[in-house]
């Protein structure tokens, strides 16, 4: 009976360890990544982080790697980033964060935690600008704050989403003038800047990414920086703070695109999509498309950029809430 009892402990571990071989051959033979990636972009298509997110697509496809972009749009990005944050942890669904869903976490008008996300690479940074159609008779940032001063919560600026940084930024340049703007919500960028170019708002803030095009094309005019240098790309654009006017009143504030996963993603995935993003994006190829359009590529990665979103994060904490809490009264 014992040695009954010892050859079925054998057959048993042998057939143990055969599956496990196996498992780790299936494993080698079917490499991350084994099929296509998909990339929430939770914003329309057309503005900056579609654009940059297609050109990564671009790269990947050089690459052999197969990235799709999908389109999920909706309550400032809210809607495409709880998917992401819901998807299987296997590295095949990606999304791109921005700062605009870090300040709707600050102020407690998403369910969605960082602690849901495992981050990858930081896409940009990109500086706002204010711009006006090109037929307004407001040519300069004086001459806007003017008009703005003499019509008091009745100017209306177009902005990407809602109570995010491009949302803060309306609200500081009514106060540049001692009064309230009017912020008018869009889905993305690409809604804003065809209203706007078609005179249906009075001013946008958006990236230089999302309006460079209608800039060159003379359709709108971009009158200034919220910033603290000018941008390389616009070098004739004037910053609100060399005009006298501080927008950063309680403390700085960064625009950032960046990669994530969803949390409890392995960690041996995470690193193949750090080691191919970062690739990607520090190819020049992307690098000099992002810089032509007034944004900036920097290589941060992993824990180094789980630290930036942290960052981030406590200054929209602050400052959302000193903003909007006031904007509200």
């Amino acid at each position: 009976m014992a040695l009954k009892s010892s050859f079925a402990a054998c057959a048993r571990f042998l057939a143990a360890a055969a599956l496990t071989a196996s498992s780790l051959a299936a494993v080698a033979a079917d490499p991350f990544p084994s099929k296509e990636i998909r990339l929430v972009v939770p914003w329309n298509a057309g503005g900056s982080n579609d654009i940059s997110a297609r050109q990564l697509a671009q790269l990947a496809a050089e690459d052999g790697v197969k990235l799709i972009v999908e389109n999920v749009p909706g309550a400032t990005g809210s809607i495409g980033m709880t998917k992401v944050a819901n998807a299987e942890p296997d590295g095949y669904t990606i999304g791109m964060g921005t700062s605009s869903t870090l300040a709707l976490i600050a102020q407690g008008l998403t369910p969605l935690k960082n602690e849901q996300f495992a981050p990858i690479a930081r896409v940009t940074t990109d500086p706002l600008i204010l711009l006006v159609p090109t037929s307004s008779p407001h040519k300069d940032l004086e001459s806007f704050l003017a008009h703005v001063k003499k019509n008091p919560g009745k100017v209306s600026v177009g902005i990407p989403g809602n109570n995010n940084l491009n949302h803060i930024f309306a609200v500081m340049t009514g106060r540049a003038a001692g009064v309230e703007t009017l912020p008018v919500p869009y889905t993305g960028g690409s809604k804003v800047i065809a209203d706007l170019a078609g005179k249906q708002i009075e001013a946008g803030v958006l990236k230089p990414s999302e309006s460079k095009s209608q800039i060159d094309g003379g359709l709108v005019k971009p009158i200034a920086v919220f910033a603290n240098e000018r941008i390389r790309s616009l070098p004739d654009v004037p910053t609100f703070k060399e005009k006298g006017y501080d927008v950063f009143p309680y403390g700085p504030l960064v625009q950032m695109a960046y990669l994530v996963a969803p949390a409890n993603t392995p960690p041996a995935v995470r690193e193949k999509l750090i080691a191919m993003f970062a690739k990607w994006l520090q190819s020049p190829k992307f690098k000099a498309s992002s810089e032509a359009g007034g944004a900036v590529v920097d290589n941060v990665t992993g824990a180094a950029l789980a630290s930036e979103i942290n960052n981030v994060q406590k200054s929209l904490n602050e400052v959302g809430k000193k903003v909007f809490v006031a904007d509200k009264k």
